[in-house]
Formats: structure tokens, C-alpha cells, sequence
């Protein structure tokens, strides 16, 4: 094929590949970009989530939760809720061995025990001077005083770094606090769309100043975090924001972190005093970082996360700080190259649908293409990178559901039609490998080693002359399509009828190690079913049918010949009419299949046969080896057996040119068996041999000199 051909033959399913992928891609694309499966996206982050995260923390942060267990312990001591400050005093003091204290609790209003209440706390924050509070950020319009400016200014970020809405008010401890304290931050965090907290932004913004969330002031004091011109590092790592927040990682189980109650601390704390060894000890805290926060049913808001329903606002800061010290982050991989991913999908997906039309296949395909996506997907989240993968998905869809309503629309049709017709005379394998490699079923051919078979009926047109037209047609109907059935059952090919022969082949267009086998099979089987046909045939009133078989394997040209206009996948060639010559030479034999040396050299002694002898046929001047196929050999008959047996000592005589003794060996079979054709011809050749006293050197070639 030459170059100008194989661009007419490949250019227009390139072009609809292109246009198909195109399409899908584009379609795809605005769906992706117009975010209305947004909500997928995320649900789709949270199964990662849940699935893939890590377990457990590093152990470096603690959380002391204010839980039921803490307010009833406190409550058999006659201190009720809400507690007064100077509780938390001491459980301050405990933990001043603490790299930082968080304090997740709005102390916005005095004490309601009196300002000494308020003194004892604040003496404590100073004494430990590791104490951060929360500030919150509203958008309501109010007036900010001198002295909360001034606060607000002491905490305020000094880099021009882009943070989020704008607040227009603030909430912030009391004043006797604010000095006391080492630091704060704010605390107010919004949810997604669904109301699930899956990050946080890093900074805010109110009025004219960048506030940092409740934990960036001590990961900048401490050096952990530095700022570049808008980018946050954690030891040159850059930290990765999407759409303004650090998506966070968080941990999956019920404790990702060391929890203790409040009531533990203030215990052990006690029993420190009291020279009692505690059950925590003061130095577990020591280069810690602790969060305390208030856990008990109905002391603070549900914030759901990507990895639990039910969650408090001291986890997801506690997570957040986690992330930011093991640089434990996820990092989102660039659009382009997601970009890049769907259009692969697409161009992959509309080429495989329009090589295939199969529904089955197409939606194996689907389901595969499917789970890859969804294993790239898990195994770059479990390293900490996270794809999107509702893009990639609906490109899958698109390209599917686009190319198959294509494919079955137009190509389809036309595709099914060629595969029902070929089907009607080759195995449906076979004729799925033809539409698979349509070069195949081009004009032309390749030289390939065959397995060719010819059936006749015998006597067909003395049968014709003793029948109406109808019954000859209905019973060459009934024989014909008994031997095809035949023949595609064993994986063969029907190349033609010709009147009352049959001819067909084994090796193209697929070649197996087999293909010898499977055609002496369906030789034997043949005959098997013609049996049964002439049963229902005495029954019906029909004359019995007899076939010859010939069979013969080589070299011969496989493909479709003929014109532009109208061609046939056949075969042609010397093996061709080989084979059709043995099957002629079977009325010389009176036998019913004759196969070649060359075919039943590559059975792997799967049958039993008799040999013929060297003949040579009209139109060939080279002899060949031919042998009478009987059947499989764990199916013969003893005096069958018996009587091959025999042949053969005659044959070894007639070979020695002993003729005499060879006749008499023929007698002795045609005694038994009168029927037995090839001991009749060899009989004949005998009487002849011993007859004629000039031989020559090829006495021993039998010579058939027509069909």
C-alpha cells in the first residue's frame, strides 16, 4: 500500500477522532471552567479524605478539651457553669512548660465573679507568657476605639500579602488581657458551599489592616513561617493556597491528637501541690503546643469536616497548626495539566470507541478507563497531591456517550451490517478480526501458509436427474448448510459454493498452530452429519448423499481479489488446486476424505489414516504423498484396525514389486471387506503391474489425468 493510499485510508478516521475528541473536549471544558459540579468536587475530596489521609498526628500538639466530664467533676464541687476564670488559672500554670498555649474561648466581656477573678487569669497569662486568645472578625459596621486600634495594630501583619473580605468590626478580649497575653488571631473561618470546613484562609482583612489567623503570629515569631512577596514558606517550602486557603489534611479516627480533659489537668495540677505524684506529669508539655477548647454538648458550634460530620473548631485549628510544622500539606496539581489530562482522555476514549463497536467492549472500556482514573486520582492523594477529578470523569462521559451515539449512528450500522454478513461464513471471531484490521479486506493479498478443503457430493447430477428441481434445491440447502455449520464450528472459513461443492480454508485471515487439526476435524465431522442427514433423508423420501473430501496444506495467496467495484475474500493458488484434485482422486479410492502428506504432517498424530501412495494430478509434474483420513484415533473400530493393517502389508509388498504376494494380501481383505475401495485399486494395480513386463523408473506414481 502506498503512501497516497494509506493517507486515503487513515485520514478520514483521524479527522473523526479530532472532531469527535474536539467536541468532547470543548464541552467538557465548559463545565469544568463553569464549576456547576462543584459540589461533586468536593464530595469527591472528602472520600479521598476519609480514605487516605494519615492516622495520627506527630504527638507534638495536645489538646485539653473543657468536656462533660470536666463540668460534671467541677459541679460535684459546687462550681457550676460557666466557670469562673480563675479556674483555668491554674491549668495555665500547669501547662507554662508549653511552647504555646491556644486558647480557643472568647473572653469579650468581664468576669461575672468580679474583676479579681479576672486579675488571678491575666497574672497567670503573664507568668506563662506563652498564651494566645482568639479575636473574631465581623462584617457588621462599628466604630473601633483608640485603645482596640491599638491592639489591632500590635497584631497586624506588616507584609502586603492579599487576604480575604473585608470585616468591618472586631470582637477581642477584654483589656486587662490583651497585655497580658503573648499573642492572638483570629478565629473566624467560613465553610464551603455545603457547609463543610475543608480549609482556612491564613489571613484577613480588616478595615486597613491584614490580621493573621489565630496561629500565624507565633509560627512567625518563631520563625516557622516566613513571608515573600505574597507567598508563605515553611523553611523554603512554599505552602500551597487554593483560592485563598490552605486546604488542610486532616487526620482520620476519633483522636488524631493527645486529648486530656480539663479536669485531668486541674487534677494533676493538685496533686503537684499536694506532693502527690500527678497522673500527667508538668514536663509531658514542655516544647509542646497545647490547645484548649471547649467540647461538652452545647458549649460550641458543629463544624463538619472532610473526614467527620461532627467536629470542634479546636480540631480544625489544631489541624492547621499540624499541617503547617510537618509541612504536611496538599498540593493541588496544575490546571493545565489537568487540562492537558482531559483532552488525552477524550482523544484516547473517541479512538478506541470508533476501533470498536462492540457495546460490551465499549463499556469494559469505560468502566477501565474509569477505575484508572480513579486509582491516579488516590495514589498522587495519598502522596499529598490532589487532581480534580470531576474534570477528567466528565471528560470520560463525554466522550463515551458522544463518540458511541456517533459510532451506532452512522459506522455502526454499516459496521454490524458487514459483521452479520461476514458471519454468515466464517466464525465470529474471525470475522471480528477482519473489522478490527480493515486492511485486510482491502484489494490484494499475502503469500500465508493454508489449510484448504473441498466437499463434493458424490454422483450430484445423476441424483438431479432422478428429482424435481424443488426437492434437489431443498436437499443441497440442507447438505450445504450441515457442512458449514460444520466448518465454522471449527474455526474455518466458507470461501464459496460451486454448485454442490464446498470449498473453504483454515490459516487466514487468522493463522493458529491448529489449523490442520481443526480441518481434519471438520472433515470427520462432516461425514458424521451427513449420516445423521441420511437418516432424515430415507425417511423423508430423499435419495442418501455421499461427499468426498480432499484436503491439503501450503503456501497460497489469502485476501480480497477481484475489482474496485466487486471483490471476495478468497484464496488462490497451487495449494488450491491441489486440494480440489485429492478431492477428486477420492473416486478412484471409492473413499470419502484424502488428505496430503503435508497436512497430516502437522496434525501431531491426532487421526488415524491409511496411506495411499505417491500420486501426481493433472497439472502438477512433482508427486505427492496422499493418505485416506479414517477418523480420531481413539474412535476407530478394531476391524478397522485390522484391515489397515493388513493394506499396509500388501502396500509393503507392492513397493518390494512383489506383486503377486501383494494381490493376494488385497484378496484377502476384499474377502473380508468387499467394499474396501483402495484394496480394489490396488488390486487392479497389481494385476496390471504383473501384466505389463516394461515398467519405468516412476512405475510406482500413480498418474491421474483427469479431475
Amino acid at each position: 500500500m502506498g503512501n497516497t493510499e494509506i493517507l486515503h485510508f487513515i485520514g478520514p478516521n483521524v479527522r473523526k477522532v479530532l472532531i469527535l475528541s474536539v467536541s468532547s473536549f470543548i464541552l467538557s471544558l465548559i463545565i469544568f471552567l463553569s464549576n456547576i459540579l462543584g459540589i461533586f468536587e468536593l464530595k469527591a475530596y472528602d472520600l479521598f479524605s476519609r480514605y487516605l489521609n494519615p492516622i495520627r498526628s506527630s504527638g507534638n500538639i495536645i489538646i485539653v478539651q473543657v468536656d462533660q466530664e470536666s463540668i460534671d467533676a467541677l459541679s460535684k464541687e459546687g462550681i457550676t457553669w460557666p466557670w469562673p476564670r480563675q479556674i483555668y488559672a491554674p491549668i495555665i500554670e500547669y501547662l507554662s512548660q508549653a511552647d504555646a498555649v491556644f486558647i480557643d474561648i472568647l473572653f469579650t466581656e468581664p468576669s461575672s465573679y468580679g474583676q479579681e477573678d479576672d486579675k488571678i487569669l491575666t497574672d497567670a497569662f503573664k507568668k506563662a507568657s506563652n498564651v494566645y486568645l482568639p479575636i473574631f472578625l465581623s462584617r457588621q459596621q462599628e466604630s473601633m476605639p483608640s485603645e482596640e486600634e491599638k491592639f489591632i495594630k500590635h497584631i497586624a501583619i506588616k507584609d502586603k500579602v492579599s487576604a480575604g473580605s473585608i470585616s468591618n468590626s472586631v470582637i477581642s478580649p477584654i483589656d486587662i488581657f490583651k497585655s497580658a497575653i503573648r499573642g492572638a488571631g483570629n478565629v473566624t473561618i467560613s465553610p464551603d458551599e455545603d457547609g463543610v470546613y475543608r480549609g482556612i484562609p491564613l489571613f484577613f482583612q480588616l478595615k486597613q489592616f491584614i490580621i493573621p489567623h489565630f496561629l500565624l503570629g507565633y509560627l512567625i515569631e518563631k520563625g516557622v513561617i516566613k513571608i515573600d512577596q505574597d507567598t508563605l514558606y515553611v523553611n523554603e517550602t512554599e505552602i500551597p493556597m487554593v483560592d485563598g486557603k490552605l486546604m488542610l489534611r486532616y487526620y482520620r479516627g476519633n483522636n488524631p491528637f493527645k486529648v486530656f480533659s480539663a479536669a485531668e489537668i486541674l487534677k494533676s495540677y493538685l496533686d503537684s501541690n499536694a506532693s502527690i505524684t500527678p497522673a500527667i506529669q508538668k514536663d509531658f508539655f514542655k516544647g509542646k503546643v497545647v490547645f484548649i477548647g471547649l467540647t461538652a454538648a452545647g458549649l460550641y458550634d458543629l463544624k463538619p469536616t472532610s473526614v467527620s460530620s461532627i467536629s470542634t473548631g479546636v480540631l480544625i485549628h489544631a489541624t492547621t497548626l499540624d499541617n503547617i510544622l510537618n509541612k504536611s500539606f496538599i498540593r493541588p496539581i496544575n490546571g493545565i495539566f489537568i487540562i492537558a489530562f482531559m483532552l488525552l482522555i477524550c482523544l484516547l476514549i473517541s479512538y478506541s470507541v470508533l476501533r470498536c463497536y462492540s457495546l460490551h467492549i465499549n463499556l469494559s472500556l469505560f468502566i477501565i478507563s474509569l477505575s484508572i482514573i480513579l486509582l491516579i486520582t488516590a495514589v498522587l492523594f495519598k502522596n499529598a497531591l490532589y487532581m480534580n477529578i470531576i474534570p477528567p470523569v466528565v471528560s470520560l462521559m463525554m466522550s463515551f456517550m458522544i463518540s458511541v451515539a456517533y459510532s451506532y449512528a452512522t459506522e455502526g450500522r454499516q459496521r454490524l451490517f458487514l459483521k452479520r454478513t461476514f458471519s454468515q461464513y466464517m466464525d465470529k471471531r474471525i470475522a471480528d478480526y477482519l473489522l478490527e484490521n480493515p486492511s485486510l479486506i482491502k484489494p490484494g493479498g499475502q503469500n500465508k501458509r493454508l489449510t484448504v478443503f473441498f466437499a463434493d457430493i458424490a454422483g450430484f447430477t445423476s441424483i438431479s436427474e432422478k428429482a424435481s428441481t424443488e426437492k434437489i434445491a431443498t436437499m443441497l440447502h440442507r447438505v450445504l448448510n450441515s457442512l458449514t455449520e460444520v466448518i465454522i464450528q471449527n474455526n474455518g472459513v466458507i470461501d464459496k459454493y460451486i454448485g454442490d461443492c464446498v470449498m473453504a480454508f483454515w490459516g487466514a485471515p487468522l493463522e493458529t498452530d491448529k489449523d490442520e487439526i481443526n480441518a481434519c476435524y471438520a472433515a470427520i465431522q462432516c461425514i458424521s452429519s451427513l449420516s445423521e442427514l441420511n437418516n432424515l433423508f430415507r425417511a423423508e423420501g430423499f435419495p442418501e448423499i455421499a461427499i468426498r473430501i480432499g484436503i491439503h496444506s501450503g503456501d497460497a495467496i489469502a485476501g480480497n481479489i477481484g475489482s474496485d467495484r466487486l471483490f471476495h475474500y478468497t484464496v488462490i493458488g497451487d495449494t488450491v488446486n491441489l486440494a480440489s484434485r485429492l478431492e477428486s482422486v477420492n473416486k478412484f479410492f471409492k473413499t470419502r476424505i484424502i488428505i496430503s502428506e503435508d497436512t497430516i504432517k502437522e496434525t501431531d498424530n491426532h487421526f488415524f489414516t491409511r496411506g495411499l501412495g505417491l500420486i501426481e494430478v493433472k497439472g502438477k509434474t512433482l508427486p505427492i504423498k496422499i493418505f485416506e483420513l479414517i477418523g480420531e484415533k481413539e474412535n476407530i473400530a478394531p476391524d478397522k484396525r485390522e484391515l489397515v493393517t493388513l493394506f499396509h502389508q500388501g502396500i509393503t509388498f507392492y513397493e518390494d514389486r512383489k506383486w503377486r504376494e501383494a494381490s493376494q494380501i488385497f484378496d484377502e481383505i476384499l474377502e473380508k471387506y468387499p467394499n474396501d475401495g483402495p484394496s480394489e485399486f490396488y488390486k487392479s494395480r497389481c494385476e496390471y503391474l504383473i501384466s505389463n513386463s516394461f515398467l519405468t523408473e516412476d512405475w510406482n506414481i500413480i498418474k491421474f489425468t483427469e479431475k
